[in-house]
């Protein structure tokens, strides 16, 4: 197989995931009013979605060693672009909450794949390129506003972003099962053979170093989502910024974000993995609390930076470190990493709404830096392992 290729094919369906997964917070006023939404539907929405990539990184962890990676890949695209079409027909809120479920667990496994194939592509810049491919994901969440203003220019109709969407979806889909079919397969034929059997959870959470990594990963999903779905609300409800300002500064967030994924590798000229991992960490943490104490919209403009440069980078390190330690396990180990970031998106958004619901939401935000102290805790206790796992291969022993 090709490796560029196949590298191109990747970075383009996270590109897309990217777009996809953002779209629905775009489209949701539209969506609500046309279909008749309230807020319990809506929240449920984007529950279920959780739920279905929960599903997903279960299914695609245990069993996408059984297939050939890029022809599934190419398979699952397809699904996407299918669900997508079938929503965009949807007269009933019920249909969408339907819709939502099989989309995580679809999205989900594409994740599992992705993650999976770049990590045996790339062995010795594995680092950089997973922290590339991310960065597709983040620009994809980025072209996702502007693709539906621009749409909306011409129809405004929630429907046609999702069918041009698609479109796009299966251009790539017929490219990917062009090269999945071109030249070699990713791995050998015999070895490929002998890897075609489903994987079991249960030989990695026995193992410290991935439990905590999956503790980890909770950890940031708690921080990247708890910010990203209610900071916009805690400026503007909290400290009676406008809308407009409120949004402003939370860009920052995603602008550190974007650039931590572009830049982090580079670092690792000088850094080890898992001593870059804990800066990466301490500058989010910090970036927390200055969103957390400050009052000043400057402050809490870089506050949003740092926290977005400390945790964009961070997730693909931590990743690729776990694919260094066993890389025979990527799909399980990817699955785990998804279903830990899950549920911490789940924890952050119903904490803080809940105690919202009892307290102002200045003091219900205090969860986002819970959250920052937590995952800080857990990149400290994960990097000991990664560290001692790099003395181990210095030192040759298996």
């Amino acid at each position: 197989m090709d490796r560029r290729a196949a590298t191109s094919v990747i970075f383009a369906g996270f590109f897309f995931l990217g777009m996809v997964f953002i779209l629905w917070g775009v489209l949701l006023p539209d969506l609500a009013q046309n279909l008749a939404m309230n807020e319990v539907v809506s929240g449920a929405f984007f529950t279920l979605i959780s739920i279905g990539m929960i599903l997903g990184a279960i299914l695609g962890g245990k069993y996408a060693q059984k297939f050939d990676f890029m022809s599934l890949f190419a398979v699952l695209l397809v699904c996407v672009l299918l669900l997508l079409l079938a929503i965009s027909f949807v007269q009933h809120w019920f249909w969408l909450l339907v819709g939502a479920l099989v989309l995580g667990m679809f999205a989900s496994s594409l994740f599992t794949i992705g993650h999976t194939v770049i990590a045996r592509l790339h062995v010795e810049r594995r680092s950089a390129m997973m922290g590339f491919m991310d960065f597709m994901f983040s620009l994809g969440t980025l072209a996702a506003p502007f693709f539906v203003s621009g749409l909306y220019l011409i129809e405004h109709d929630w429907r046609w972003p999702l069918r041009i969407l698609a479109a796009g979806m299966l251009v790539l889909a017929v490219y990917t099962w062009r090269v999945a079919h071109q030249g070699k397969k990713l791995v050998a034929p015999e070895e490929a053979k002998k890897n075609r059997k489903s994987l079991s959870y249960g030989d990695i959470i026995r193992r410290p170093v991935f439990i905590f990594l999956a503790l980890a990963a909770f950890g940031y999903g708690m921080v990247e989502f708890g910010n990203a779905n209610w900071f916009v609300s805690y400026a503007q409800n909290g400290h009676g910024f406008s809308g407009e300002q409120s949004r402003l500064i939370f860009a920052f967030f995603t602008a550190g974000m974007v650039v931590s994924r572009l830049v982090f590798a580079l670092l690792l000229k000088w850094l080890t993995s898992h001593r870059l991992m804990l800066i990466l960490a301490t500058i989010m943490v910090t970036g927390c609390f200055m969103i957390k104490l400050a009052v000043d919209p400057v402050v809490m403009s870089w506050g949003n930076f740092m926290l977005g440069l400390g945790l964009g980078g961070l997730f693909p390190l931590m990743l690729s470190a776990a694919m260094d330690v066993d890389s025979d396990k990527g799909p399980i180990i990817s699955g785990l990493c998804v279903i830990g970031s899950s549920i911490g998106v789940q924890v952050a958004s119903f904490s803080t709404g809940l105690w919202a619901h009892y307290a102002p939401l200045v003091t219900a935000f205090w969860v986002i830096p819970i959250g920052g102290a937590w995952l800080w805790a857990m990149t400290w206790a994960y990097s000991r392992f990664v560290k001692r796992h790099i003395a181990q291969v210095k030192l040759g022993v298996n």
